[in-house]
Formats: C-alpha cells, sequence, structure tokens
C-alpha cells in the first residue's frame, strides 16, 4: 500500500484516535486536527515522538488553518461533529452549525487541493425508517422540525448531500460512510454514550439509568472493527461517490445491555427505568430497531465486523 499524508478531522476524539492508531501502523503520515471540544489530549499522548504524526489544535472553522492542512494532504477524513444525544438536544445550534458549516469548508479546501475526502455520517439519518435491516438506498423518515433530534439526522443528510453533490459537480474523490453504535476504549459518558454511561454506574454502584422502557434494540459495533472499515475505503478507487454502512449486525437490547453489564462488573447497582421526557426533553423520540445492511462495504473491501 503506498504512503499516504492523511488529514484527520476530529483526531483527538474516541474514533479518530483509534483511526490515527491504525493508519500510523501502515507508515502513513497523519495530521490530526481538533479543537478538544469533546476530544482530548489523553487519546492521542501515546504518539508523542512518532515523527509521521502531528497534532493541530484549532477548530475547522479557522479557514487559514485548515487551507495550510489541506494544502499539505492526500486524504482528508472528516469525523468533526457535534456528537451524542446528550448534546445534540441540549445544543441544537451548535449542532447544525457544527456540521453543515464545518463539512462545507472541508470540502471546500478538498477541492482547492484535490484532496479524497471521506466524511462521517450516522445511522441517524435513517430516521424512523421501519425497514430492517437498513440500506443506503433505503427512503428515508425524519420526524417533525420542533424535535431538536431530527435537526441532527437533517445536518448529517445535508453533509451527505453536499459531498456527492462535490463528487457529481466537480469529480472530488467524496465517500460517505454511515457509523452505527460504535464502542471501545477511550469513549466518553460525557455526553451520553450508553456503554461507558452504564459501566461507569456499575462500577460505582449507583443506579444504572435505562433510558425509555429498555426494549429499543441497537447493534454495537467494536471501534477496532469500524476503523478497519474506514481504512479499507479510504483506499478503495471504487468507492467514490457511494454511500456505506458500518456497524455490527449483532443486536441486543438496552435493558439486556444494562443487565450484561451490571453482570460483567460484578456490580450491586439496582437497574431503573427512566422516562425520555426525564433524561432529555418533552417530546423526545427513539427508534426500536437500527440495524445495518453492510453487504455494500463487505462487496467492495472485504469487510465484517470481527
Amino acid at each position: 500500500m503506498q504512503t499516504n499524508k492523511i488529514l484527520i478531522t476530529g483526531g483527538a476524539g474516541f474514533i479518530g484516535s483509534h483511526l490515527t492508531e491504525l493508519l500510523l501502523k501502515s507508515n502513513h503520515t497523519i495530521t490530526a486536527i481538533d479543537n478538544l471540544s469533546t476530544g482530548s489530549i489523553e487519546n492521542i499522548k501515546q504518539f508523542d515522538g512518532n515523527a509521521n504524526f502531528s497534532f493541530v489544535r484549532a477548530d475547522i472553522s479557522d479557514e487559514l488553518v485548515l487551507d495550510r492542512l489541506s494544502s499539505e494532504s492526500d486524504i482528508i477524513i472528516h469525523l468533526a461533529a457535534a456528537v451524542g444525544v446528550q448534546l445534540i438536544v441540549e445544543r441544537p445550534v451548535h449542532t447544525i452549525e457544527t456540521n453543515v458549516a464545518g463539512t462545507e469548508k472541508v470540502l471546500r479546501s478538498a477541492l482547492k487541493y484535490g484532496c479524497k475526502v471521506l466524511i462521517a455520517s450516522t445511522s441517524e439519518v435513517y430516521g424512523k425508517g421501519f425497514k430492517i435491516p437498513f440500506s443506503e438506498d433505503d427512503d428515508v423518515l425524519l420526524g417533525a422540525t420542533n424535535k431538536s433530534r431530527w435537526g441532527y439526522a437533517a445536518s448529517k443528510m445535508l453533509d451527505e448531500f453536499l459531498g456527492l453533490a462535490y463528487c457529481r459537480e466537480y469529480d472530488l474523490d467524496v465517500v460517505c460512510f454511515r457509523l452505527f453504535n460504535t464502542v471501545g476504549p477511550r469513549q466518553s459518558g460525557q455526553y451520553g454514550m450508553v456503554v461507558p454511561r452504564f459501566v461507569k454506574s456499575a462500577l460505582q454502584g449507583k443506579p444504572i439509568e435505562v433510558y425509555g422502557n429498555g426494549n429499543q434494540q441497537r447493534c454495537f459495533g467494536h471501534v477496532a472493527d469500524v476503523v478497519r472499515a474506514i481504512e479499507g475505503l479510504a483506499f478503495e478507487p471504487k468507492a467514490k461517490g457511494q454511500v456505506f454502512n458500518i456497524g455490527s449486525i449483532e443486536e441486543i437490547s438496552i435493558l439486556e445491555l444494562a443487565e450484561k453489564i451490571k453482570h460483567l462488573t460484578a456490580s450491586s447497582s439496582e437497574i431503573i427505568k427512566i422516562p425520555y421526557e426525564q433524561a432529555y426533553a418533552p417530546g423526545f423520540e427513539d427508534m426500536e430497531r437500527r440495524v445495518p445492511n453492510i453487504d455494500l462495504i463487505s462487496e467492495l473491501v472485504g469487510w465484517r465486523p470481527r
């Protein structure tokens, strides 16, 4: 594999740091840009002293910095975004502006210097879809505009539309990938991520809070699998102009997840159910199931979760 200069936005984040680790092992030169709003220096400390790694603390809205870094890159993997249900509900303006404006700036810089761009999207774009498993070309059904959760979904959908428009109109090499629930080391529970939140409560002997009735089912992909998938797409020419699901296809209910974590931590914690309205906001809507069809990425790059 040819070595490349790769810019990772959100590179000090949970997924960004694991992706950096994987790509450095293949001798690529990695620059991570992160404003550390949700990322952490601790996530990337292990790369100190690696001649192929550099870190820039800046926001991708800083066009001068982004322009310079793009001019030195072959590939941009755009992970920087507002993430976590709690953050999305509490700061809807920040969420939409960060996602849409940030992606627009990345695409403009990439076009100027001819960089390949991979845009991280989300399973949230499937909205209230009920056709399981979700396929990339499925129709999309979102909720009402007065529910801030759907603002996040729409912002990521607009990221995809914009990226694919740059591909069609300017022939820029753009690939979009939709991440389903991803878990693993370095993930923070700060913004509502369920596994670290449950584990922390279990270890502290505090009640494990399950939102809603707990029957909602999710597929949790390990971050080591997820970054392998991103790496595969980054170096596959035939991925250009396409959208791919990345995630596990093994389902578990949130209540079962809480019970599993309680068992594995030998915790005495009580499992309690919290109404969505109390956890988030009045009228909060959730989906019962969210399962990806991963045939497309599997057929193109041979990726399956391990």
